[in-house]
Order: structure tokens, then C-alpha cells, then sequence
């Protein structure tokens, strides 16, 4: 039980994976506080709320004794937040990954081609037997 336990954590993997997970959670930092640093302050100034995350919708209760609030701006932060981590992931890592791995496809398919056309080593082996009987007369034993 230990070992299977060791072995599945050893495994590349994983540990790609948590390296992974540790990356994007440090990553993901660098970028709220960028958008809430920046972006967020400059959506305010369009709308003309000053910080976004202030920018609420009151809506009167229907039976007059109170009051809803709806965090637009929170809301509108967060989906900014989520698209420039998906944008940065995808045009930092993913894409420039893909492209790696296509190139090595591509490279690896050029040698697969070339290796295709040579004979195999059974091939060989016949060709090597028919011309040795071709070339010896059969002795009268």
C-alpha cells in the first residue's frame, strides 16, 4: 500500500500537477492585483463610480420595507479577473506548449517517415538468404 502510494507520487505527473497548481495560485495573485490595481480603478473612471468594486445596483423591496443591493462591480471585477488569468494562461503557457509539442510532431514525424522506407530486419534477413542461394550451387550430398 505505501509502495503504490510512493509510486503514484513519484509519478511524473503529479508533481507536474502540483508544481502546476503552486504556479498558477502565485500567477493568479500577480493578476487580480493588476486588475484590481489598474483595470478596475479605469473601468470606474468610465463609468464614473471611482473604484469599480463600488459600484452597486439598489433596488427598492416590492413591499416597501427595505432594500436589495447587487455588487455589479464585484461581479463585473471578477469575470474581468477570470478572462486576464484565462488570456495570460493561454497566451504564456498553453499556446507557446502547443506549438512546442507540434514542432516536436513534426520532427518526429519526419524521422517516422524516413525510418518507413527502409527494409525491415526480416526483410533484410530474406533478401540476405535469396542471394546466397542464388549465388551457391546446390552441393550433391
Amino acid at each position: 500500500m505505501i509502495k503504490g502510494f510512493r509510486d503514484f507520487i513519484t509519478r511524473g505527473n503529479v508533481i507536474d500537477l502540483a508544481v502546476a497548481v503552486v504556479i498558477g495560485a502565485a500567477f493568479t495573485a500577480i493578476v487580480t492585483a493588476l486588475v484590481e490595481g489598474f483595470i478596475n480603478p479605469l473601468i470606474g473612471l468610465i463609468f464614473q463610480v471611482g473604484d469599480l468594486s463600488k459600484w452597486v445596483w439598489v433596488v427598492p423591496s416590492l413591499t416597501g420595507g427595505g432594500k436589495s443591493t447587487f455588487a455589479i462591480g464585484g461581479i463585473l471585477g471578477a469575470i474581468i479577473n477570470f478572462l486576464a488569468v484565462a488570456v495570460i494562461v493561454y497566451f504564456v503557457f498553453v499556446y507557446p506548449m502547443n506549438r512546442f509539442k507540434e514542432r516536436a510532431a513534426a520532427k518526429a514525424g519526419v524521422a517516422e517517415e524516413e525510418a518507413s522506407d527502409l527494409p525491415t530486419e526480416q526483410e533484410l534477413l530474406i533478401q540476405i538468404r535469396d542471394l546466397l542461394a542464388t549465388q551457391t550451387p546446390p552441393t550433391g550430398r
